[in-house]
C-alpha cells in the first residue's frame, strides 16, 4: 500500500502545473423560460391575434366558391350567451306594460258582477266587451254610471230585492240605473212598485222586453260614457238664410229654391208676412197652391170657428096638453135674443191671426213696462211728501 502511494505521489509531480479556466453557467430568468415554453407549445398562427375568426375569413365572401347560408327563424346560440343591457330593458318595458294594457282593458270593458254569472243577458252583449269582477252594482258602465239589473217575474217572488240592493249602492254613484226586465204578462202592478221604489231612491229606471234590448242599453250607456251631451241636441245654425229656410220650409209644398226666391224678393221674413197673394204670386217657380199655403198660413187665425148650434139630436118627447102654457114662449124669445147677441159679438171681435197676435203681445208688454216705470216714480216722490209733511 506504501508502494502505491508513492507511485502516485511520482506521478503528479511528473505532471506540469496548467492554467485554471473560469467556467460560467447562464441561468435563465422566468420570462425566458414561460416564452420559450410557449413557443414551443403553441402551433405557428396564419393570422394577427388581434383579428377575430370573421374579420381573418373575410376574403372567404369575395370569392366566387362562396354562398350565403339560408335564414335561419330561431336565434343563434351565441346571442343567447351574451347577457346585453337591452335584452334586460326589453324585458323590464314588458312586463312594466301588461298591467298597463289590463286596466286600460277594464276601463273599456263593462264590468260584470259575479252575481249575474249565468245570467243569459251577457250572451247579448257583444259590441262591448265585459269583464266579471268584485263589485257592488250589477253592472259597471264607468267610472260614475252603474246599474242594477232586475226581472220582474224575480220582482213578484222578492219584492224587498230591489229595496235593499239600492241600499248597497249608497251614493257612491251620480247616474245609478234600474235595468227592468219585462217579462211577465200582467206587468202593472210590479211596475208600479218598481217607478215607485226607484223614484224614492233617485234612481232612473229603463224598461225593456227582451234580452237583447236590454243588452243595447248596457251598451248605448257604456259606448257613450265620455261623450257630451251635444250629441242628442239638435244643432241649430245661427245665420239668418239657415233659420228662414228652416221656418218657411216647415210649410207644405215650400222648398229650398222657393225660401231662396222669397227671400231675395221681400228681403226678411215680415215682408213676407205683410205681402199680398198678388206680391206672391209675381215671384217665378210659385204657383198658386204655394201661395195659397203660404198667405194662409199668416192670415188664418189660431183657433178655428165652430158652428153656432151643434149638432146634437135630442130625443124627442110629447108634450102633453097640461104642459103648454102661453108664458112657456117667452124663454124661447130669450134664448133667440142671446144667439143674437153673441153673433154680433164674435162679428165685431177681429179674428186673430199671426201679425194681431204679434201686435197684442208688443202692446200687452208695452203696457207693462209702462206701469212699472209709473210705479217706480210714485216710490221716489213718497219719501219727499212724507219728509214735508213731518216738517210742517
Amino acid at each position: 500500500m506504501a508502494n502505491e502511494d508513492d507511485d502516485g505521489e511520482k506521478s503528479r509531480q511528473q505532471i506540469p502545473n496548467k492554467p485554471k479556466t473560469q467556467i460560467v453557467i447562464g441561468v435563465p430568468s422566468y420570462q425566458e423560460v414561460l416564452e420559450s415554453s410557449q413557443t414551443k407549445s403553441t402551433p405557428p398562427s396564419f393570422f394577427k391575434p388581434s383579428q377575430s375568426f370573421s374579420q381573418a375569413f373575410a376574403f372567404v365572401k369575395s370569392s366566387d366558391v362562396y354562398t350565403p347560408p339560408p335564414p335561419s327563424s330561431s336565434a343563434s346560440p351565441g346571442a343567447s350567451q351574451v347577457p346585453s343591457s337591452s335584452s334586460q330593458t326589453d324585458v323590464a318595458s314588458s312586463s312594466s306594460s301588461t298591467p298597463l294594457n289590463t286596466t286600460q282593458s277594464r276601463n273599456n270593458a263593462i264590468l260584470v258582477s259575479n252575481r249575474q254569472k249565468g245570467n243569459p243577458l251577457l250572451k247579448h252583449i257583444r259590441n262591448v266587451k265585459w269583464v266579471h269582477s268584485d263589485i257592488v252594482p250589477d253592472y259597471l258602465l264607468g267610472q260614475s254610471t252603474c246599474a242594477l239589473y232586475l226581472s220582474l217575474r224575480y220582482h213578484l217572488l222578492h219584492t224587498d230585492y230591489l229595496y235593499f240592493r239600492i241600499r248597497e249602492l249608497q251614493k257612491n254613484f251620480k247616474l245609478r240605473v234600474v235595468l227592468c226586465h219585462v217579462d211577465v204578462e200582467d206587468a202593472v202592478k210590479p211596475l208600479l212598485e218598481v217607478t215607485k221604489t226607484a223614484l224614492l231612491h233617485d234612481c232612473t229606471l229603463l224598461c225593456a222586453w227582451s234580452l237583447t234590448e236590454c243588452a243595447r242599453y248596457l251598451e248605448t250607456i257604456k259606448v257613450y260614457e265620455n261623450k257630451p251631451a251635444d250629441l242628442i241636441q239638435g244643432q241649430m245654425d245661427t245665420d239668418y238664410l239657415s233659420r228662414l229656410n228652416h221656418s218657411l220650409t216647415s210649410i207644405r209644398h215650400v222648398n229650398k229654391s222657393d225660401v231662396v226666391t222669397l227671400g231675395s224678393t221681400f228681403g226678411s221674413l215680415t215682408h213676407i208676412m205683410d205681402a199680398s197673394m198678388e206680391d206672391l204670386a209675381r215671384c217665378p217657380g210659385i204657383g198658386e197652391r204655394k201661395v195659397k199655403r203660404l198667405y194662409d198660413t199668416f192670415h188664418e187665425p189660431f183657433k178655428r170657428a165652430t158652428s153656432s148650434y151643434p149638432s146634437v139630436i135630442e130625443p124627442t118627447i110629447q108634450e102633453t096638453p097640461v104642459q103648454k102654457d102661453v108664458n112657456s114662449e117667452e124663454p124661447v124669445d130669450a134664448d133667440g135674443d142671446f144667439v143674437e147677441d153673441s153673433r154680433k159679438r164674435k162679428k165685431k171681435e177681429p179674428e186673430k191671426n199671426v201679425k194681431t197676435a204679434l201686435s197684442a203681445v208688443f202692446a200687452r208688454y208695452s203696457d207693462r213696462l209702462s206701469k212699472q216705470k209709473d210705479k217706480q216714480k210714485e216710490k221716489d216722490t213718497t219719501p219727499e211728501t212724507d219728509a214735508e209733511t213731518h216738517q210742517d
